[in-house]
């Protein structure tokens, strides 16, 4: 019996949204739908002492290399296209993770998801800018005045904070994570081991 698989993602991770474009794929060959958490990478980089890899393969030789080597392996397996760089990276996500939880509630969360990934690393934008992204996720037919206005209560919040402190307690230490009942999967590469779990294999 296949358990559903849980994905933790922050949109500031090109390869959290990498792994979002081969999702589906996956779950129609295994017919399992993965669970979307949102949580807050920036968090989860504070409680565990961790840093992006733009910080952590600066400066190291062949690293970087063959991080986009492990990369083009992955756009191949999974027929997905690569990202498009966002000039403005990092990027905080603080308010359109919390918009996240807010489309959640309001029951636009899938849509929201779409919106925000392409908005980050499909026609890249400034999304830390309240007013860039108000008008980003407009375009793509979210009520985008609503959600951020959701986004600022104190349930809202206070789940993207529960989200991501459990993931931590858990063993996440970055994005994308997975996990499948309690084992859990770091990187998108690791998806295909997350496939062959939920199969059964």
């Amino acid at each position: 019996m296949s358990q559903s698989p849980q994905f933790l993602f922050d949109f500031g991770s090109p390869n959290a949204f990498l792994s979002h474009k081969a999702i589906p794929a996956i779950e129609k060959r295994t017919g399992v739908k993965f669970e979307y958490v949102p949580v807050l990478l920036g968090g989860i980089f504070k409680a565990t002492n961790n840093k992006s890899p733009a910080e952590t393969l600066a400066g190291v030789k062949n690293k970087r290399e063959f991080h986009a080597l492990e990369t083009e392996r992955f756009l191949k397996r999974f027929g997905v296209k690569p990202y498009t760089w966002n000039p403005f990276f990092p990027v905080n996500t603080l308010n359109i993770m919390r918009g996240a939880v807010a489309a959640q509630l309001e029951g636009v969360f899938e849509k929201y998801v779409e919106a925000a990934f392409h908005h980050m690393w499909v026609e890249p934008k400034k999304m830390d800018d309240p007013e860039v992204a108000a008008k980003a996720l407009a375009s793509s037919g979210l009520d985008a005045a609503k959600l951020f206005a959701r986004a600022q209560d104190a349930d809202v919040k206070a789940k993207l904070m529960a989200n991501t402190q459990s993931a931590v307690e858990r063993g996440a230490f970055g994005s994308p994570t997975f996990f499948v009942g309690k084992e859990m999967f770091f990187g998108k590469e690791q998806l295909r081991e997350v496939e062959e779990m939920v199969s059964g294999r």
